[in-house]
């Protein structure tokens, strides 16, 4: 029936109109008529409809703003401008033709366009609350991201309880909550020969234009000792889809190498895929290079990626590797993961090496990992919750295994 009907509204539309010059007829049955054809996948038609109507009626403005956002919806953005000019000079107090137009220039990715025209707009319907949040749209997209927060918070003094400028609210104090601090700690239990090994971090980390800049504090109490180490971890952007990591870290505890520092190149690729490259170094009693490189592959909410490390040593190469994937939630920060590994690196230094860095690297290992990763509601604070569990063969006993079992905590906080 649904079919049938289109059908009629088809042949309505095109017997009664299509053969005309100027139309005849009734203009608001042929605007049904349009808007039928334009709702069911015949815009063009619906548009040819439209244009006929108005060498009739040209200052029917509900035809010509539907017209409009017709050519708004179809990218068409100049012919939707124009539709927009034409009706707001005739008549100004539109809001509805307002919202309409600034839309399209904010479709268009003209934002400065979009801006002017909703402060114009706001001199004929002062504090809507539907003008003030394309306002605020129009100075996020010029990088007035303060600006369009004080927009926002405007707006949600009158209108507490609108949703999309709440929504935007919160995504705009996470942009520029530039810096966060954090909290991690962990601990392994052993099923034999070790006592539990504590692990701690505290971290913080600044947004820039260049990149972001982490500096980290790791405290650990392993073999009844304790030591921390200091490291700065850098990200900076080279160009579009490329980017670095860049990481120090100096340590005067046993626990620790006395230096270590890494280099890698990531590539973002077609397909939502990203590649890197790179290594990592270890200064104990000798340095230990470990190449490392992987891929990973976004698909929707889902990640998937893969890392390898192999570290070179006098009786071949040793080589580990892991699976990882994440299902995202709402956003980056919201997620669960799970990771499954093979081989053992020392860039994992759970081990004093003290020159035995040979046989360490060498050992077998395999490990799975769940993790659970959620922020409140205003993603201000971040919390995650890890485990694990580790096959771990015996660096003085080879062939011999044991066990190890891992839990997780960890906190962040963002502030501008």
């Amino acid at each position: 029936m649904k079919n049938l009907n289109y059908i009629l509204i088809f042949l309505i539309s095109f017997g009664a109109f299509s053969q005309q010059n100027v139309f005849k007829g009734d203009p608001d049955r042929a605007f049904e008529v349009a808007r039928e054809l334009a709702f069911n996948n015949a815009r063009k038609q619906a548009q040819d409809t439209l244009l006929l109507i108005l060498t009739k009626y040209p200052d029917y403005h509900d035809i010509r703003d539907f017209l409009g956002s017709t050519y708004s919806w179809d990218g068409e953005y100049k012919k939707a401008r124009e539709a927009f000019e034409y009706v707001l000079k005739k008549d100004s107090n539109r809001l509805g033709t307002w919202e309409a137009a600034i839309k399209n220039e904010l479709y268009s990715e003209v934002p400065f366009s979009a801006l002017k025209m909703a402060n114009e707009a706001l001199t004929y319907f002062p504090n809507n609350p539907d003008l003030l949040y394309l306002k605020a749209s129009a100075q996020e997209g010029t990088n007035e991201q303060n600006e369009a927060l004080q927009t926002i918070e405007a707006l949600l003094k009158t209108n507490p309880n609108h949703e999309k400028a709440q929504s935007f609210k919160t995504s705009l104090v996470d942009k520029l909550s530039l810096n966060t601090i954090g909290l991690r700690s962990s601990v392994e239990i052993y099923s034999e020969v070790f006592d539990p090994m504590q692990y701690y971090l505290f971290k913080y980390s600044r947004q820039t234009k260049y990149g972001s800049i982490h500096g980290k504090v790791n405290f650990n109490r392993r073999f009844a000792s304790n030591g921390v180490q200091f490291e700065v971890d850098l990200y900076p952007k080279i160009t579009k889809g490329l980017y670095a990591y860049l990481n120090v870290g100096v340590s005067g505890s046993s626990l620790f190498p006395d230096i270590r520092y890494g280099f890698e190149l990531y590539k973002s690729l077609p397909k939502s895929f990203e590649a890197s490259l790179g290594l990592r170094a270890l200064k104990y009693s000798q340095t230990t290079t470990i190449y490392t490189g992987s891929v990973g592959w976004y698909t929707g909410n889902d990640y998937w990626s893969f890392r390898t490390y192999i570290t070179p040593g006098d009786s071949g190469a040793s080589m580990s590797g892991t699976l990882n994937y994440r299902k995202y939630r709402i956003n980056s920060d919201n997620y669960f993961s799970i990771d499954a590994g093979m081989g053992f690196s020392p860039e994992i230094y759970r081990f004093e090496f003290e020159g035995n860095e040979n046989a360490i690297i060498n050992l077998k290992s395999q490990k799975l990992n769940l993790g659970y990763f959620f922020t409140s509601k205003n993603n201000k604070n971040a919390w995650g919750i890890r485990s694990g569990i580790v096959h771990q063969e015996v660096s003085f006993n080879p062939g011999s295994y044991f066990w190890i079992f891992d839990v997780g905590l960890s906190w962040n906080m963002k502030f501008k």
